[in-house]
């Protein structure tokens, strides 16, 4: 299973990234082990995410939610039930 997700930075910024292990890369998020981006910016916290089937189609779905506004992101964050 490959992951798409959103984290909410400490600063309220937001980072998209991709996994396929999405708790790991949180945990290597808040341990400082992941993007440099989110290691100054620590703790994150996971806001949304999307399940694949491969690679590939995370990948390009990740590159198009990066593409989006900040405005956008917060709608799809506000749309979407992080207890599914």
């Amino acid at each position: 299973m490959h992951y798409v997700y959103i984290l909410e930075c400490k600063d309220k910024t937001l980072y998209t990234g991709w996994t396929t292990d999405l708790a790991k890369r949180i945990k290597n998020h808040n341990d400082g082990q992941g993007a440099k981006y989110t290691k100054i910016r620590r703790p994150v916290t996971l806001v949304y995410y999307e399940t694949y089937d491969d690679k590939s189609h995370a990948l390009k779905r990740e590159y198009e939610i990066k593409q989006y506004s900040r405005q956008n992101k917060l709608k799809m964050i506000s749309a979407f039930n992080l207890n599914k």
